[in-house]
């Protein structure tokens, strides 16, 4: 039996596990948005960062890779490190993917995506909402074991570029990072 796995965020360009394929495409009714507090990965309990979950938007589309494993040991494995990974995340769903914006029936169903809850009691970590300004400072200034958490922005939106997409809450996210450095840069000069 073959396993799915979506991935969205930093699982795009660094997936940490054996996989038998890895194809580009997108999810159906849904957005990524950077609501998630990282307190392991990208920033600490004392300053979280911010990475992306996905939100339900009807009509919209997010796009990311999914990475088929197909041998028992290793989606095993794959489970085993990405409920490490991903443990900040309180649920799985499991999703139509596609890689053809005019096709009507999913290229697979059932791919597992992790998604990180707006629920404060299931995820103490969900950060919400807030203005471009306010994500863009707080992505900035939090650093964690896994580096800089603008470093996650920029790689996101890397990722992206490179796969022939753009996804507007990440570019407007990182150019406002890069607008703000840049100030902060020139002030100090």
């Amino acid at each position: 039996m073959v396993m799915w796995v979506f991935g969205y965020g930093s699982l795009i360009w660094k997936a940490g596990f054996n996989y038998d394929d890895r194809l580009f495409g997108f999810i159906k009714n849904y957005r990524r948005v950077f609501y998630q507090g990282s307190t392991d990965h990208r920033g600490t309990p004392e300053y979280p960062g911010r990475t992306v979950t996905l939100e339900p938007a009807e009509g919209e589309i997010c796009w990311g890779a999914a990475y088929k494993i197909s041998g028992k040991e290793d989606k095993e494995t794959a489970l085993t490190y990405l409920e490490v990974r991903e443990k900040q995340y309180d649920q799985k769903a499991y999703v139509d993917f596609f890689t053809d914006p005019v096709a009507s029936k999913p290229a697979i169903s059932g791919v597992m995506v992790y998604v990180a809850s707006p629920d404060k009691k299931l995820n103490p970590n969900y950060l919400g909402p807030a203005s471009l300004e306010e994500i863009a400072k707080q992505i900035i200034h939090a650093e964690g074991p896994s580096g800089p958490n603008r470093d996650y922005l920029f790689q996101l939106e890397k990722a992206l570029i490179q796969s022939g997409c753009e996804d507007k809450h990440v570019s407007d996210l990182a150019n406002e990072v890069r607008r703000t450095l840049l100030e902060s840069e020139l002030a100090r000069s």
